[in-house]
């Protein structure tokens, strides 16, 4: 009997690397299908390739960028400030979240100005974080923290909140302190919680960096798409939106990383 289990599970995990292996190579085949198709488009005249540019005027843009050293300095700078507003979002949201849980009554005379902040568009602040701190990376910083901080809040507290109040009345019959009910039982349980935080946090970091460099900015990707258009470059725009999305993703893997090795350490199948 455990040969059979053993083969069958064997069998199982074959499938399911086959299966992910198919999916990935469907998608891999679907865009450079796309971009097949975007090129053979400009090319025959389908598109104006003036307006929409084309995978082979993309490539020679990164290579000019790359040649004049404006590749990575750009990307550098907006990597940077959306990491710094993404780490500050996530950690100052976090102990927010833990302080609203533990004062029931102040998270109860805060809960609807936080509904009515998480409402509010962020990027009607921007010109007030400009005057407050001065057109610079503080600004852009603070617009990525506004846009990530009230939803880290909202999403790590009503994680906190959903626990199951039998087995948190279960650790204060055994004693445990406020604190302990926190640390072993109300934080583990919403690790899922923490990383979908983070997930939604990558998007909402990259919004604030490239809005904040819309409207204060001499270098970094959102710079790049706001000349490109002013000079009708559309070539280096959609290679700014391809970096951008390329940047995106690779930090969007990395929250993916951290998340396989939370359920490992927790012993939970990914």
């Amino acid at each position: 009997m455990p040969d059979t289990l053993s083969r069958e599970r064997a069998l199982y995990l074959k499938r399911r690397v086959r299966s992910r292996r198919a999916v990935l190579a469907a998608q891999i085949l679907l865009l450079v299908f796309l971009f097949i198709l975007w090129e053979l488009a400009a090319r025959c005249k389908w598109i104006d390739a003036f307006i929409t540019s084309s995978p082979s005027r993309i490539l020679k843009t990164f290579e000019n960028l790359y040649a004049s050293g404006d590749l990575f300095r750009h990307l550098g700078v907006s990597c940077l400030e959306t990491v710094a507003g993404f780490t500050l979002g996530t950690l100052i949201g976090t102990l927010i979240a833990v302080l609203l849980w533990w004062f029931p009554t102040l998270r109860r005379i805060l809960d609807p100005y936080l509904v009515v902040l998480n409402s509010l568009p962020k990027t009607a602040l921007g010109p007030i974080f400009i005057v407050w701190i001065g057109a610079g990376p503080g600004a852009i910083i603070a617009m990525t923290l506004a846009i990530s901080l009230i939803v880290t809040i909202l999403e790590v507290l009503h994680g906190f909140c959903s626990v199951d109040a039998g087995k948190i009345n279960l650790m204060k019959a055994l004693g445990a302190s406020r604190r302990q009910t926190l640390a072993k039982l109300v934080i583990p349980a919403n690790a899922a919680t923490f990383v979908n935080a983070l997930k939604v946090n990558v998007g909402l970091s990259w919004v604030g960096v490239i809005m904040g460099e819309f409207l204060v900015s001499r270098a970094g990707l959102g710079y790049l798409i706001v000349y490109g258009s002013q000079v009708f470059k559309m070539d280096l725009v959609m290679a700014t939106v391809i970096l951008l999305l390329i940047a995106a993703a690779g930090m969007y893997q990395g929250v993916l990383l951290l998340e396989k090795a939370i359920k490992k350490h927790l012993g939970v199948s990914a």
